[in-house]
């Protein structure tokens, strides 16, 4: 499946910005040999070769752009928003699951309940749209709300994943 992630890097420049986004991809896809891997692939908006991901997926998206602009802005709500919806939506099935089956049926993971768990605990892969440029995923408001404060020079870059 494919999914847009997102990672909030400081740079300097377009170019930096698209540099950093590409190492925390790289990282998240294993590239790296001291990062495990979290996604299959990945596809920036700057490649143009790609017929099944990244433009040709997803339309034309900003290759990064600085958090104070409106496509900066634009691409961080997504994020979030995405972000909270799929917590939102495993933390559900986690209390419906809680309160329709028994132990046992949650231990043979009826309805996805240990799916569930799983993702509502997750710090990255598919439950997880947000990253810092060290590929740690955002996962609660305040740490994005902290990472917003602390950084003048914050970009985001966008990416198409398949996990």
């Amino acid at each position: 499946m494919h999914m847009l992630i997102y990672a909030l890097v400081e740079a300097s420049t377009h170019d930096n910005a698209l540099a950093i986004g590409k190492t925390v991809f790289d990282r998240l896809v294993g590239a790296d040999p001291h990062s495990s891997t979290v996604f299959d692939y990945y596809v920036c908006f700057d490649e143009e070769n790609t017929k099944v991901a990244g433009k040709a997926r997803w339309g034309d998206l900003p290759t990064a752009a600085p958090i104070g602009t409106d496509n900066g802005q634009d691409l961080l709500d997504q994020g979030w928003e995405a972000t909270k919806e799929e917590f939102e939506r495993n933390l559900e099935r986690v209390k419906e699951s809680i309160g329709e089956l028994s132990d046992e049926e949650i231990m043979r993971d009826e309805n996805l309940a240990r799916h569930a768990f799983h993702q509502v605990g997750a710090y990255d892969g598919p439950s997880v749209f947000l990253y810092t440029q060290h590929a740690s995923g955002i996962r609660h408001r305040e740490q994005l709300d902290r990472l917003l404060e602390e950084s003048e020079d914050l970009w985001i870059v966008p990416a198409d994943v398949h996990f």
